[in-house]
């Protein structure tokens, strides 16, 4: 197993964040991965190119003092040039596959999930199509991916159930009701808001860490 699938697979806290604040951008991250991200992605769709690659110089540096990994959003053809971990994709995106071609055999390549049928369509696959791992949601209703309903709990629960891959809960969790993402048998987590709305980023970010930590123990 690669280092960077060994850190993916001791990944429990993943922070999504936008390159929209270049002044604040070095210290949300600062903040988030001190308080227990540790893994990164830069996802904004509304970026340039070249705010893209002065965004992914920031998260980089962030990741590497902390030994997490960063990973971008739907461009596996600038994995190599940002020096990324690897990309995210989701459902409407390309194929696994063909990021993983793009982005190169030793990058990370996740893959969106929003029902049973798509997580046991990803669970089918077999080499180059099968992803690393999978977010599993929203299990809210979320702003960042509007128009998207929430899968709920329920399929939550049907992850913890049926999932061999690795897969994280993601979709309006935050400090308030993590617990119930865990009671329903998530060990890992995605989240946006609860770290970059929060006034103090880095506690949010403690508490999630801790909670995770915590119920898992």
């Amino acid at each position: 197993m690669s280092a960077a699938r060994e850190k993916l697979a001791r990944a429990r806290l993943y922070f999504v964040c936008d390159a929209a604040r270049p002044h604040e951008l070095r210290g949300l991250l600062e903040d988030a991965l001190s308080g227990g991200a540790d893994l990164i992605q830069l996802r904004d769709k509304a970026a340039g190119d070249d705010r893209i690659r002065e965004a992914a110089a920031t998260f980089r540096a962030a990741a590497d003092r902390h030994g997490a990994l960063f990973l971008i959003n739907d461009r596996p053809d600038l994995v190599g040039a940002l020096g990324a971990d690897g990309v995210h994709v989701g459902q409407d995106d390309m194929s696994v596959a063909e990021a993983r071609r793009l982005a190169g055999p030793e990058a990370i390549v996740g893959l969106s999930s929003h029902s049973p049928e798509q997580l046991a369509a990803a669970e089918a696959e077999s080499g180059e199509g099968r992803p690393d791992y999978l977010s599993v949601g929203p299990v809210w209703a979320t702003p960042t991916k509007p128009g998207r309903p929430a899968a709920g709990l329920d399929y939550v629960r049907h992850a913890a159930e049926h999932a061999s891959l690795p897969w994280f809960a993601i979709g309006g969790i935050d400090a308030g009701n993590v617990a119930e993402v865990r009671a329903a048998g998530a060990e890992r987590i995605v989240v946006v808001r609860a770290i970059a709305a929060a006034a103090d980023p880095r506690g949010a970010a403690r508490s999630l860490a801790g909670a995770l930590e915590v119920e898992a123990s």
